[in-house]
């Protein structure tokens, strides 16, 4: 695929950034996007390699090497309807996704894979652009009624494929606009959130139906939605977050990160915030908790606010610079990253435990923290252990606690609903038919296999929707 010699003869390039200075002076996007010239040269690099890893590196297995070739062809409305094949919304994964795809480039052997991430992200906003995109309204209608609960990317991808099939669907979000964590939790900075909105209006025209403001197993009856669909397709997501149980935990200050990114959101799609309520970090001495991407946002969006400064806080042990590629290509590698929001100001620390944090008259003002060695114990896993005398003290005023989720959330739907769990706590379905214990309903990304990416999240709920599709009429076209 590409050109036959690309690889050899042009330089990897990829999207670049706009300056530190200017970026974080609003909340609204800074990729500096390539040219349709360069993006040309970018897909002549694309190898015929074979075996073309990206594949297996590629979660919603986007057909990488074909839509290469055809930006290197300038046949952009082609490659358009060759990624739209695979994966429903990839200006989500092409701004979002981690790129594992890149990871798995045969060229990323040398550190220079294919831009596979600004390539997709190219062509949807090309199609776009070009009205390419639009309704794919079916011909016939199944009789057939599905309830989605979940709005978030897995939520979205099953219920426009089951539109697509026919079905009369209707998508449950408990917030008052569709988009999950994307609409919540993405900060606009990496994620505009008016790419949701016209994929809405896309699903809309498909005949999806939406209900917000609806909080299933709270505001509606799980039960009752079972009696009124022929399927059900939980698709909630992974929301009960990792708390830090340690002395001063209740001071005032302490703050889950989804509760600062949330409201953050909120601000910048023109909500009003109760000023009692208000989390901000301008002029704070910040301490982030969690060396993640939630992690990372929260220090894009401290700084963004004015942050006198911010600290990142990792247990885990400072990650090696460069990878050895003969143990881990083509799977994702443990290595240094740094992200943008890093880079714009950021001190980071890792093998970090927090002992405790104080405060005066109930607000934070210290985190104690200690220095932790990775040892192994008698079954080979890996735990931490404190080192004597490592003991510091750094000033906090706002500490935000980013350590991931856990589960999805079980008070209300799911413990009304009866569903078996699995050993983690998520529920329990297998990927062949993504049915759960209970009868006609099934689950889906981030609810059925934990805390993952936006492109898991899209491939459960594509693969979903065919095995509902297969439940309800025996047989399925629509691909997994």
């Amino acid at each position: 695929m590409g050109k036959p010699t690309g690889f050899l003869e042009i330089a990897r390039q990829d999207r670049t950034y706009a300056p530190i200075e200017q970026r974080i002076k609003h909340y609204d996007e800074f990729v500096i996007a390539l040219s349709e010239e360069e993006l040309n040269a970018q897909g002549a690099r694309c190898m015929d390699c074979g075996i073309p890893f990206c594949h297996e590196g590629c979660p919603v297995n986007n057909i990488i090497p074909e839509w290469n070739d055809l930006v290197y062809k300038n046949n952009w409305r082609d490659a358009s309807d060759v990624l739209h094949s695979t994966n429903n919304f990839p200006e989500f994964t092409g701004r979002i996704c981690p790129a594992p795809c890149e990871a798995a480039c045969t060229l990323n052997i040398e550190d220079i894979p294919v831009t596979i991430k600004s390539i997709e992200c190219a062509i949807v906003d090309r199609a776009w652009q070009e009205g390419w995109i639009t309704p794919q309204v079916p011909n016939t209608k199944s009789g057939k009624k599905v309830a989605v609960i979940g709005s978030g990317p897995a939520g979205m991808a099953a219920a426009q494929q089951l539109a697509r099939a026919g079905h009369a669907v209707e998508l449950f979000e408990r917030e008052d606009r569709i988009g999950g964590l994307m609409r919540y939790g993405i900060p606009d900075f990496k994620m505009e959130k008016h790419y949701i909105d016209r994929r809405i209006e896309q699903m809309a025209a498909e005949g999806v139906v939406f209900h917000v403001n609806a909080h299933v197993g709270v505001d509606v009856d799980i039960k009752q939605l079972q009696q009124d669909f022929d399927a059900v397709v939980l698709t909630g997501g992974s929301e009960h977050p990792r708390d830090l149980p340690v002395p001063g935990r209740e001071l005032d200050g302490v703050h889950f990160a989804m509760d600062f990114l949330r409201q953050q959101n909120r601000r910048v799609a023109g909500d009003s915030i109760d000023p009692a309520e208000a989390i901000s970090a301008e002029g704070k001495h910040v301490i982030v908790i969690g060396g993640g991407d939630t992690g990372s946002d929260c220090i894009g969006t401290s700084i963004r606010h004015g942050a006198a400064s911010v600290t990142q806080l990792e247990i885990m042990p400072r990650p090696p610079e460069k990878e050895d590629k003969g143990v881990t290509w083509p799977d994702w590698p443990n290595k240094m990253r740094t992200s943008s929001s890093q880079e714009e100001g950021a001190k980071r620390d890792w093998s970090v435990a927090t002992k405790s944090v104080e405060g005066t008259d109930g607000k934070v003002t210290t985190l104690r923290g200690i220095r932790v060695d990775w040892m192994q114990d008698d079954n080979g896993g890996w735990v931490p252990q404190e080192i004597e005398g490592s003991e510091f003290s750094l000033k906090a005023d706002l500490v935000l606690l980013a350590m991931g989720f856990v589960h999805p959330v079980k008070t209300g739907m799911l413990e009304a609903l009866g569903a078996e769990l699995d050993g983690r706590g998520n529920v329990q379905a297998d990927t062949n038919n993504y049915q759960t214990s209970v009868e006609k309903v099934f689950a889906a990304g981030d609810m059925r296999r934990g805390q993952s990416l936006v492109v898991w999240a899209i491939r459960e709920g594509r693969q979903a929707a065919r095995a509902v599709d297969e439940f309800l009429m025996g047989s399925s076209d629509l691909p997994r």
